[in-house]
Formats: C-alpha cells, structure tokens, sequence
C-alpha cells in the first residue's frame, strides 16, 4: 500500500462504517444550508436593525434554551433512541426555516419574528445536541471514534466554507428569504440518512430511576474528572470569547471594513476555511497520542490571531487571521470533544455530552450578548480586543496550572 492510500485511509477511517457515511452525506447537505441561513439572517437583522446589540440579543435569545433544557436533553439522549429523537429536531429546524422564508418572502419579516424563532431553533438544538454528540458512538467503531468526531467537524466546518460564500451571493441577488428556503430544503439530506440507517435496538438502563438523579450523576462525572473540568473552562472561555464574536460579522464587514453582504460572507467563509482544515489535520492525527499537544497548540494560538484580528482593521489580515482562529478554534473544540468521548462510559454518555453542550452553545449567548453591548456602547475592535485578552490570561492559566494536559489522550 503507498504512502498516500495509507494517508487517505486513515484521515477518513470512519467513512468505512454504512451508518457513517450516509450521515456524512447528509450532513453535507444540511449544513451548508445551515451557514446560509445563519449568515442570511445575521445581516438581515443588521439591515432592519443597524444595531450590533440587536444581533447579540438575537445571538443570546437563541441560546437560553441550552441553559433550560440541554441537560434534560441529556437524560433524554440516554433514554431513549437517539436517532428518533434527532429525526424529531431536525424536522422542527426544518419547519422554523420554511416559516422564517414565509415570513421574509411576504415582507412580513420583523426583528421580533426573527428573536422569537431564534429562541425556538436554539430548544430544539438543546435537545438535539446531546443526542447528536452522542450519537457518533452509535454508528463507528470506538477504534474509529476519535476519527468520526473530526470528519464530522469536517462536515460542519465544510458548510461554514460554502454556506456563506454562496447565502452572500444569494441574498444579494435573490434576497434572504432564498437563503431561508435553501436551508429547509437542506435539511432533508440529513433526515433521509438517519431514515436509511441500520442502527442497533437503543437499550437504556435508566428506566424507573429519577430523571434528577440521572442528571445529576452525568454532572457529577463532568466536574469531578480534573482534566475534564480543565478541559469544560476552557471550551467554556472559547464559546463565550471566540466564537461568540461570529455575530459581529455584519457589523464588523460594513463598520470596520466598509463592505456589505458579500464581505460579511467571506469572513465567515475564512473562518470555516480554518476550522475544515484542523478538523481534517484532527482526522489524520487523532488517533496518533498527539491529542494534548493539538488542544495546547490550538488553545494558545486562537487568543492570539483574535488579538491581531483586533489590531488591524483591513480586510487582508481580517481574513488571514479569521482562517488562524477558525484552525485553532476547531483544535481546541474537536479534541476536547473527543478526549471526553474517550474517558465516558457509555452509559454517562448522552449526560455528559449534555454538559459539554450546555458550556459550548451555552456560553454563545453570554458571549453574544456582551460582545453585541461592548461593540454598541464603544466598538467593535473594542469588544475583539476584550475578548482576546480575557482568552489569554484564561488559557496562560489553564496551561500553566495544569501541563499535564499536553500528554493528556
């Protein structure tokens, strides 16, 4: 076998798995419709609104669904069959797009619509979430475990590249409610893979007990693992600092930059180009005991392109670092999802994945709503700036405190 077939094989394990292919497949579809109702509807907010705050509210009034229910979503994710259960969220996104076009092809479309659909897209991702962290396990071998997380951020970071490049195009030409429509067809890529797949008979172990004390068991293993709560403060600092800031966007491509819609979209886009790229070095390198060093690399180095991205204000360096931060965002994530992966047990998995999701999307509200004010009330720069410095002394900390954490896999 040449070097280069061994390469491909094992950047792309887990694509040998029937489940993990189909899904793969349809995320691909899916998701690039995501990004481009997410960039669509960023600067559709910023044009009825021309507020940077108003995109944080928007920002924040998604995520408090993770805070009341994702925990829940966890209990429910170990109970129940995963995939019936992402069958039932990704259908209610995909009814919220194809009402949110409605809206915005009838020129009905108001800020208050869009926060109120924002709260319910974020509870059905509250839910979806654990059950989708979860679900990898489902569909590869452990072996491959490490390899499908990474490919599957590959997918994800793939529609970050596509999605807006393409929503910036369409919504100058069409409007965004083609962008809306787009993104409710998409998500029946996702729906006929989970419908074709062969999975085994879902067997809980939880029946009869307390959904609190199931709750609260998948906590206690979160916090009362050191490096796992290492590794939670860190992914929290990230979602409320780093990539909280992606709601800036809009503003940041017309006020800083003085572009308009297709700027917006190819910042977007240099992000996603750099999370493809760490999710894909992640897929050939995970399986190696290279993971601690990647998530120490990847932790330092996205402060640092944050607070250069701050500095200059040109649209050049505006996307060479937002590529930086988009590889060290998506070495610090993907890793920590996979080292917690790795250290669960089964029967914790759905709970403790409801934690991990409850800090990551959790935290981007928080993030949304104070990076939205501190732009608001000073500037943009000002709320980039910020962010970066609270990072550094978070990671500087964390790295210090703890070095084991380079050797950790």
């Amino acid at each position: 076998m040449s070097s280069s077939t061994f390469t491909r094989s094992q950047t792309f394990a887990a694509l040998r798995h029937r489940n993990f292919r189909l899904w793969f497949t349809g995320q691909i579809i899916s998701l690039v419709g995501t990004w481009m109702q997410s960039t669509a509807q960023g600067y559709l907010v910023y044009e009825l609104t021309d507020s940077p705050f108003l995109l944080g509210i928007v920002g924040f009034t998604s995520g408090i669904p993770v805070w009341l229910f994702s925990l829940y979503g966890g209990v429910i994710a170990d109970r129940i069959s995963r995939r019936k259960m992402i069958i039932i969220t990704q259908s209610s996104m995909m009814l919220l797009a194809f009402i949110l076009a409605l809206l915005t092809f009838t020129d009905l479309i108001q800020a208050w619509h869009i926060v109120i659909l924002a709260f319910l897209l974020g509870t059905a991702n509250a839910f979806d979430g654990p059950a989708r962290q979860s679900f990898v396990v489902d569909m590869v071998s452990r072996e491959d475990l490490t390899n499908a997380i990474a490919l599957n951020s590959s997918v994800f970071n793939l529609g970050t590249v596509i999605g807006p490049a393409i929503a910036g195009l369409v919504y100058a030409w069409l409007g965004p409610a083609w962008c809306f429509t787009i993104n409710g067809i998409s998500f029946l890529g996702v729906l006929i893979a989970l419908f074709l797949m062969r999975v085994p008979v879902h067997q809980s172990n939880l029946q009869g007990k307390s959904p609190m004390s199931d709750l609260l068991a998948g906590v206690r293993f979160a916090i009362g693992d050191l490096n796992i709560r290492v590794l939670l403060i860190v992914l929290g600092t990230i979602s409320v600092f780093g990539f909280s800031l992606m709601n800036l966007m809009p503003a940041w491509a017309t006020n800083v930059l003085g572009g308009d819609v297709k700027t917006n979209g190819l910042l977007l886009s240099a992000r996603g180009v750099g999370s493809l790229a760490g999710a894909l070095m992640i897929a050939y390198l995970g399986s190696r005991v290279v993971r601690g060093k990647i998530w120490t690399i990847g932790s330092a180095v996205m402060p640092v392109s944050l607070l250069i991205f701050g500095l200059f204000r040109n649209l050049p360096v505006s996307l060479i670092m937002l590529t930086i931060m988009g590889w060290s965002l998506m070495s610090a994530v993907n890793i920590t999802n996979a080292l917690i992966q790795t250290h669960v047990p089964d029967e914790l998995r759905g709970r403790v994945m409801s934690v991990y999701t409850l800090i990551f999307q959790g935290g981007l509200p928080i993030g949304a709503l104070l990076t939205g004010w501190l732009a608001e009330k000073f500037s943009e720069p000002a709320a980039v700036l910020s962010s970066a410095v609270v990072m550094l002394v978070v990671v500087g900390l964390s790295q210090l405190l703890r070095p084991t954490m380079r050797s950790y896999n």
